[in-house]
């Protein structure tokens, strides 16, 4: 089982990301990434991560678009991943990559080399 969710999970992330560049026309939606998708054991649900670059409004605007277009969303991974049933969505903020740019920004104030 664990294998076909991590095969769902990654062709999700790759048709959400594949929807997001191509197809999403709202302009509430900044630069935006899908960075990874987590699908439930019984395939009914899957957390979506997304991480927003921008201010903390932008990543708000971007978190509410894109939760509101979830419906849409699942229902073009259907057509385009011929599944019988599409788990549902739930939309969630990655905020690694902010953290780990703020830990880089300490450690710059701080002059403290990387590497060590």
């Amino acid at each position: 089982m664990s294998q076909r969710t991590d095969r769902l999970d990654s062709q999700l992330q790759q048709e959400l990301m594949g929807l997001l560049q191509r197809e999403m026309k709202d302009p509430r939606i900044g630069f935006a990434t899908i960075t990874r998708v987590e699908t439930a054991r019984d395939l009914g649900h899957a957390r979506v991560w997304v991480s927003v670059y921008g201010s903390d409004e932008e990543r708000h605007r971007s978190l509410s678009a894109l939760r509101a277009a979830a419906p849409w969303l699942r229902r073009r991974l259907g057509e385009l991943l011929k599944l019988r049933h599409v788990p549902e969505l739930t939309v969630k903020l990655d905020e690694s990559i902010a953290s780990g740019d703020k830990v880089l920004r300490i450690l710059h104030e701080l002059d403290i080399p990387e590497g060590d």
